[in-house]
């Protein structure tokens, strides 16, 4: 019984620490979606290749895996969950060179509107 209480303890305190482990800044994933943003901006047709090529898929797996277990966890219980207050990721500005597209949460922003320069 002690074994069996001692296990479900151990399993609900892992089960509690992991789920910051899914909220955070999403440091690492978001600059490699800079990184994807940039590259395409600067040339579609090498950033399509970093595509076909899974080398974007590859970066944005590790990254992932990079903010689940140390970014986000430490940014989580070490600054954020304490004040209440979330941590932003300020994007890499990229300049526009044919066009740009604005985040669907930005006010006059439209599915598919590109505004061009």
């Amino acid at each position: 019984m002690r074994k069996t209480f001692a296990t479900l303890a151990l399993a609900s305190m892992a089960a509690i620490s992991m789920t910051s482990c899914t909220a955070g800044p999403h440091q690492l994933g978001r600059s490699v979606d800079d990184w994807d943003q940039k590259s395409y901006v600067a040339s579609p047709r090498i950033n399509g290749v970093l595509h076909f090529f899974p080398i974007m898929i590859l970066a944005q797996f590790i990254a992932g895996a990079g903010d689940f277990f140390v970014t986000d966890a430490y940014t989580f219980w070490m600054h954020d969950v304490w004040d209440d207050k979330g941590t932003a990721f300020e994007h890499h500005a990229v300049t526009a060179t044919d066009g740009s597209m604005k985040s669907l949460l930005n006010e006059g922003s439209g599915w598919l509107k590109v505004d061009k320069k």
